[in-house]
């Protein structure tokens, strides 16, 4: 994890999805070690949702691109 946001535009869509797998299973084992007790520092939970939640804002970003992109095309082929 603690990559920065300006690290994660710069990442492709196969490394962000790796990043995100990472992350979500950095979260999971932040919920158990909270729930058996052994998490000192609750505030780590709420920046790996956050961190989870960047992530899937820098994917979300790539996929309206590339439908904006396939649309276009659509339409330059379609205009006769």
């Amino acid at each position: 994890m603690a990559r920065s946001n300006t690290e994660l535009k710069e990442l492709g869509l196969a490394e962000l999805v790796e990043e995100l797998r990472a992350t979500k299973q950095e979260a999971l084992n932040l919920r158990f070690r909270n729930a058996t007790g052994q998490l000192d520092n609750n505030a780590e939970l709420r920046t790996v949702k956050r961190h989870i939640a960047r992530i899937n804002t820098h994917i979300r970003a790539r996929e309206i691109v590339l439908a904006e992109s396939a649309a276009k095309v659509v339409t330059t082929r379609g205009g006769h």
